[in-house]
């Protein structure tokens, strides 16, 4: 059998945010292409012993308005910010779950990207038994901190009744999630999916492990929005932050033949390891490179027919100056033409969600014809020297983009996100 014939487009009919620079898409949009950071100083908890200071918080987030307050105490705060998401993505696509039947709510999967999932709410549990206030631990202690039920409050939300699953595979989850909507649309195995990442990273262990590992900064606790500074020379380390960002894809077919709006397709996702080293990237850059390369062949596209890259650029001296030399393999000579940028020096480092945040950000600039900044690329460093729209938003029309990501555990994980047409083949 042919299998073109079982191929579909794969649409984004709605997208939702929570972001540390806006509490909805919309605003999320309006900061980025404005350039008004969300990092700040940490409120949720005191900082004062710890040498870093600030993270990407989403300090005026209402949780119990998307989580019933008897049952906050048992749910981490990264399920209320993904309900809140993807509640705001489904109402974008024009989805009305609650007047659907059992057989249309069947056809609906959730699937979620997320690196840390429920840590913080775990580490508050070890945090009350050592205390000696066992009797204050939640009584759903066990599933709550079980990744796999993230999916589930977001499917129990809303009645959806189709596959219900979490991918965790560290920075590149909510890319690996959307990839693996992608894919099960494409070849016919679901006709629509709630997808995106969530990540709420931000508690005192969580943030005391990371400054251990020496990849955070340190020098902008008394200037937070100068702190994340992709692919700058004087860069010393990423902002850790937090959010959920949701789309809701569907195949063509079923987009078109219920009239809704299309932001955008996905047309190529990529994965490889380097099977290289826990949290080092390989200096060569080969294998992020190939995952974009397998993106644009799974898209059908020449390297010269992107025209946007929306990059990983969390803020380390290694990871950019990697992700830069992929890129050149990836692209050739085409990419000292590729106009590119990082949303981490706006929000900080989502960790598993930041995927999800790139790709909003790049479905926004096509409707827009606005490419986002990167922030604070303040000193000219020769290992990065590509066009990363340095400081202010460029007017721009995005035919075809690529987000990419890159993770602990040697993982690289990439799409192709392009302006959709009802008239092509």
């Amino acid at each position: 059998m042919d299998e073109t014939n079982k191929i579909q487009r794969v649409t984004v009919t709605g997208i939702g945010a929570v972001s540390p620079n806006g509490l909805d898409r919309e605003a999320f949009w309006q900061a980025t292409r404005e350039g008004r950071s969300g990092v700040r100083r940490v409120s949720r908890f005191d900082v004062s012993q710890h040498s870093v200071q600030i993270a990407g918080e989403i300090p005026d987030f209402d949780a119990d308005r998307w989580i019933e307050p008897k049952d906050r105490p048992h749910v981490s705060r990264t399920v209320a910010l993904a309900v809140a998401a993807a509640a705001e993505a489904v109402e974008d696509a024009g989805l009305q779950p609650g007047s659907m039947d059992r057989g249309e709510l069947r056809r609906i999967a959730v699937m979620l990207g997320t690196g840390g999932a429920a840590q913080e709410f775990s580490e508050a549990q070890y945090r009350l038994y050592y205390e000696g206030l066992q009797k204050q631990c939640s009584v759903y202690v066990i599933p709550s901190s079980t990744p796999g039920t993230l999916a589930s409050e977001i499917s129990m939300r809303f009645g959806f009744r189709g596959a219900s699953h979490v991918v965790s595979t560290g920075c590149t989850s909510a890319t690996d999630a959307i990839g693996h909507a992608f894919r099960a649309i494409r070849y016919g195995e679901e006709e629509c999916v709630v997808v995106g990442g969530a990540d709420a990273p931000l508690a005192p262990l969580i943030l005391r492990g990371f400054q251990l590992m020496r990849i955070m900064t340190s020098r902008w606790n008394h200037e937070p929005e100068r702190a994340s500074r992709p692919f700058s020379k004087d860069r010393d380390g990423f902002v850790i932050g937090e959010g959920a960002w949701f789309f809701v894809l569907e195949s063509e077919q079923r987009a078109r033949a219920r009239g809704a709006r299309i932001y955008g397709e996905i047309k190529g996702y990529g994965s490889t390891c380097e099977a290289f080293h826990r949290v080092r990237l390989e200096e060569c850059g080969e294998e992020p490179a190939r995952a974009m390369r397998l993106a644009l062949n799974q898209a059908r596209l020449a390297p010269e027919q992107i025209q946007y890259v929306n990059y990983h650029g969390t803020s380390t001296q290694l990871n950019d100056r990697i992700e830069t030399r992929a890129t050149k393999l990836a692209f050739g000579d085409h990419a000292f033409r590729l106009a590119g940028s990082s949303v981490k020096s706006l929000i900080g480092h989502p960790q598993g969600a930041c995927g999800a945040a790139g790709l909003a950000a790049t479905l926004l600039a096509m409707r827009d014809n606005l490419a986002p900044p990167t922030l604070n690329v303040d000193q000219p460093d020769p290992e990065c020297d590509l066009d990363y729209i340095a400081g202010e938003a460029r007017p721009m029309r995005i035919e075809n983009a690529v987000c990419n990501c890159i993770a602990f555990g040697s993982k690289n994980s990439a799409l192709v996100a392009g302006r959709y047409s009802s008239g092509l083949a």
